[in-house]
């Protein structure tokens, strides 16, 4: 699984042509996460507590000292298959290993469930929706991980 991090000082996802809100938060993190073949439950798990303990938020001094869970607990949480694009060859993206719907929207599901366990207020997008996500990545501040 990969996540894309980003420290936002706000962040919504739309649907419908950006006609309805689906998810929005406050100060927290935007988490873009992408599923390929061989993830399980126990790599979103994993993912999630990753998530959660990043230290990426300020202090009172500044510093990035701080995780989500000790400051505002506000995870947007966005599907993004085109995390497993290769553009190794060509000028088209593969999305080979990219794992299929029905195979990806439970792992996804499986992060939010687990930060909701650990005590984040999590906001999501919507599973194979056309979505537009606005963000003010705050920063800018934005980390790949990956388990």
């Amino acid at each position: 699984m990969r996540a894309l991090v980003q420290r936002v000082s706000r962040a919504r996802v739309t649907v419908d042509r950006g006609r309805t809100a689906v998810g929005d938060i406050g100060p927290g993190l935007c988490v873009l996460v992408g599923v390929t073949h061989d993830d399980t439950p126990a790599r979103a798990v994993k993912l999630a507590d990753r998530i959660w303990n990043l230290r990426i938020m300020d202090d009172d001094n500044g510093v990035m000292n701080c995780s989500v869970a000790d400051t505002t607990r506000a995870v947007l949480l966005v599907s993004q298959f085109t995390l497993y694009g290769d553009t190794s060859r060509g000028r088209r993206p593969s999305w080979l290993a990219a794992a299929p719907p029905e195979v990806a929207e439970p792992l996804v599901e499986a992060v939010g469930d687990e930060l909701r366990r650990l005590g984040a207020e999590v906001a999501s997008g919507r599973f194979r929706a056309e979505m537009a996500v606005e963000l003010v990545n705050d920063g800018p501040v934005t980390i790949l991980l990956e388990v």
